[in-house]
């Protein structure tokens, strides 16, 4: 039977992923239903396809979502927490207050994201790329986004506390009435970035380069 390609996932997953599809209804992978409000924690879709998905207030929560394709998902109100989401797409996704508590994104790319008051404290966002990432009012305190691209990403009131900023890149960003404060902003770039009313009371500025270092001065 010829399989289409746009369903066929690595070979390491093909003997333990089950996938289903028909004209009338959602996609179905390892028994998860991919509809909104459905119940799919810890359920394994690495490398899948989820690309356009209406996933409004889906369950994922420690989920295996590894290498998957998000890019235009709507995931709206989504249980995302503990989920592994490491090198995964969600370019243009939308995650407006998802819960991203503690999920790991390292080195996904999350370019152009609307993620307006998305809960990610301590969530994991190493190397990963936010881009143009639309995150106003996200509480992120605890993040760990060493070395993440946050180029023109729009940050304003956002809760940034404890993050670790170290080496990010938050050129040209919205980072005005941020709250940064005991954040690690060591090695990190602000050049042109926009700081109105943001605080950064207890901030690690250690060769950062155009940090406010007289910010309490």
């Amino acid at each position: 039977m010829n399989i289409p390609c746009c369903l066929l996932l690595p070979l390491a997953l093909i003997a333990s992923t089950s996938v289903f599809a028909t004209d009338d209804g959602p996609l179905t992978i390892n028994g998860c239903l991919l509809q909104p409000e459905s119940q799919c924690a810890n359920v394994d879709l690495r490398g899948a396809d989820l690309s356009n998905q209406d996933l409004r207030r889906i369950n994922l929560a420690g989920a295996n979502l590894a290498g998957a394709n998000l890019r235009h998902a709507n995931l709206d109100l989504a249980n995302l927490e503990k989920a592994d989401l490491t090198g995964a797409t969600l370019n243009r996704a939308s995650l407006q207050q998802a819960n991203l508590r503690l999920a790991n994104f390292a080195n996904a790319r999350l370019i152009a994201v609307q993620g307006w008051g998305l809960f990610a404290q301590a969530a994991q966002f190493k190397g990963a790329d936010l881009t143009g990432a639309y995150l106003e009012f996200a509480r992120m305190s605890g993040a760990k986004m060493h070395g993440s691209k946050l180029n023109a990403a729009d940050l304003e009131m956002t809760w940034l506390s404890k993050a670790d900023l170290k080496g990010a890149d938050l050129t040209d960003a919205n980072l005005q009435e941020a709250k940064l404060n005991d954040a690690n902003l060591a090695d990190a770039v602000l050049t042109g970035a926009r700081r109105h009313y943001a605080t950064f009371q207890g901030t690690n500025m250690e060769g950062c380069k155009d940090c406010p270092v007289d910010w309490e001065k």
